[in-house]
């Protein structure tokens, strides 16, 4: 009769823990997004493949990087894709030059002491460069930030009448870790009429339409490849790398088997040329990033 009862009690508590269980599986994943066209198109890319492997998901777009991160940490939001140079300068203060990989892994370590778990990384690289019109860039021999600074010299020695003008955002031009420090990492002289602030979406315009003569852009929007711009070398590693990874709490993994295997399924798919093709296709051929997401995974047979 006692080992009876203890079958029972034992099958009766395997069956609470594995409808538990199953309820938590089914407990829809919240995950929250930027306000940028990259940050929709991998939102609406989750929620497609997300539900194809069979989770709910219910996105949450336009938060603030500073809010996302805030409520990862209070759970009210489970998953985000976050970028590696954001977590490691304004989350974690660190502004040591690294390699892609080194950026990854610390921001990997040191978010994993906080519960928040960095999947694998696309391969796209979305940070600052300085890019150019391509036919000019190709015409002066310009594919690099060094041989930049070596023709705005020459100009300024040979032709000051016709210095060149660079294109910068009013951040980028008064940040500590901006404008200056670049100077100084690639012994570039500026006059301040060489150096026009405008708004960052101007930028491209500006280039594309010859108002200046190069211009610091987000090396994966889409005007780079609808305006035909030429992306110049960072030869120096000036910038800081920006992979954007998948990020899940990790008692949201745990309840959610699966989960992480889905989404490092999807992370190399993200190369920087693909999604600069898809913000492209919004930005420039006005398509919904549902649409450009749908036909992403459905040209990789993945729905």
């Amino acid at each position: 009769m006692l080992t009876r009862w203890i079958t029972r009690t034992a099958l009766t508590l395997a069956a609470t823990l594995a409808l538990s269980q199953a309820a938590q599986a089914a407990t829809p994943i919240v995950m929250a997004t930027k306000s940028f066209t990259e940050q929709h198109i991998l939102s609406a890319m989750s929620v497609l493949w997300l539900q194809k492997k069979g989770f709910q998901v219910t996105p949450k777009r336009n938060i603030a990087t500073t809010i996302s991160r805030n409520a990862m940490l209070n759970k009210q939001v489970d998953m985000t894709w976050e970028y590696t140079g954001t977590s490691l300068i304004i989350f974690n203060h660190i502004n040591k030059p690294m390699s892609s990989d080194e950026a990854y892994q610390t921001v990997k370590t040191l978010d994993g002491k906080l519960g928040l778990i960095w999947l694998d990384p696309a391969p796209m690289n979305n940070t600052y460069a300085f890019a150019m019109q391509r036919e000019r860039a190709e015409r002066e021999g310009i594919s690099t930030m060094s041989q930049l600074v070596a023709k705005i010299e020459q100009v300024r020695q040979h032709d000051p009448d016709h210095n060149w003008r660079l294109g910068l955002d009013l951040e980028f031009s008064g940040r500590s870790d901006g404008m200056k420090p670049l100077q100084a990492t690639y012994q570039l002289a500026l006059d301040r009429p060489q150096i026009r602030q405008m708004d960052p979406g101007l930028v491209y315009n500006a280039v594309r339409d010859g108002f200046v003569d190069a211009g610091l852009i987000y090396t994966t929007d889409g005007r780079v490849k609808g305006f035909d711009l030429k992306v110049l070398e960072d030869d120096k590693h000036f910038f800081p790398s920006y992979n954007v990874t998948p990020v899940v709490r990790k008692d949201v993994l745990d309840s959610h088997p699966g989960l992480a295997e889905a989404l490092n399924q999807l992370s190399p798919l993200i190369t920087s040329d693909a999604i600069s093709e898809l913000n492209k296709r919004v930005d420039i051929d006005h398509q919904s990033p549902e649409q450009v997401a749908r036909d992403f995974l459905t040209a990789h047979n993945m729905l």
